[in-house]
């Protein structure tokens, strides 16, 4: 599975910034998606998950009530909708493709990783 991430830019605290990760190769419909984030000099970090028919859903709590994972397998694409954004979420964003979970272990392919940046 090829994995492109987009939608990353810089936004005021308050705002909200949808990503997007388009699926390539394999058969999207397969996989959970996750989304993974990491700042500058920290570890790559769990942000949610959805399963592959979208019925169950994972967020690390210090997203919980913020951001909503979805995802259209009828066009091999997940999304990541980032409200009320505070300035600890600036961080590249990954998206990634594999087992439903919150290790990055259960994930066996990766995207390039979009930067989002939130300036208070």
């Amino acid at each position: 599975v090829q994995l492109q991430a987009s939608g990353g830019g810089l936004v005021q605290a308050g705002g909200s910034v949808r990503l997007s990760c388009a699926a390539s190769g394999r058969t999207f419909s397969n996989y959970a998606m996750g989304w993974f984030r990491q700042a500058p000099g920290k570890e790559r970090d769990f942000v949610s998950s959805i399963s592959w028919g979208a019925y169950s859903t994972l967020y690390a709590d210090s997203v919980k009530g913020r951001f909503t994972i979805s995802r259209d397998n009828a066009k091999n694409t997940v999304y990541l909708q980032m409200n009320s954004l505070k300035p600890e979420d600036t961080a590249v964003y990954y998206c990634a493709a594999g087992s439903y979970g919150s290790s990055w272990r259960q994930y066996n392919y990766w995207g390039q990783g979009t930067q989002v940046t939130v300036s208070s």
